[in-house]
């Protein structure tokens, strides 16, 4: 766990399909609230939808056209929580966590990437979901962008005092 980092340098070749299963099973096993299992990923591997989902994406955050907010990572794994359900950022959260670890295990790159709320709250990302199978209320959580890393894994920044305060 002291070794991941987030990598913002990938290569084009895609994750064999068994590693992203297996990273997506992590995320199966996270902790959530009261065993409700209120989280699903939609794994994009399609690069027309990729590419469609990095361009919202990019809009959204509000960098020049052509700008690639998932660094090249072939495939982007979404997490979405049950906007009914209390904990669902939290939820999703500890999904995304475990994601990025197991990729770390499987030698992949991985980077959070913001702005999946705003996407899924369009209209054209909603019908998405529902063309897919997708039913009921969901916000984006995040994407969990996969890929094999392009280069080295960057150094740990140093840990900054102070942040652990004991109680006895």
């Amino acid at each position: 766990m002291e070794e991941r980092r987030s990598i913002r340098r990938f290569k084009p070749e895609m994750p064999v399909r068994k590693d992203l299963e297996q990273i997506i099973e992590a995320g199966l096993y996270a902790a959530n609230g009261m065993g409700k299992q209120a989280v699903i990923t939609v794994a994009v591997t399609d690069k027309e939808v990729r590419d469609r989902l990095s361009a919202v994406n990019c809009r959204i955050g509000g960098w020049k056209e052509g700008f690639d907010p998932f660094y090249g990572a072939p495939a982007v794994l979404i997490v979405l929580a049950d906007k009914n359900w209390a904990n669902h950022v939290y939820d999703g959260s500890l999904v995304m966590g475990n994601m990025m670890l197991a990729a770390h295990s499987l030698g992949l790159g991985s980077i959070w990437i913001h702005r999946a709320k705003e996407e899924f709250e369009t209209g054209e990302w909603q019908q998405f979901l529902s063309d897919i199978g997708v039913e009921g209320e969901w916000e984006g959580i995040g994407h969990c962008a996969v890929g094999y890393i392009d280069g080295e894994i960057p150094k740990a920044a140093e840990r900054k005092d102070g942040r652990v305060f004991w109680v006895e």
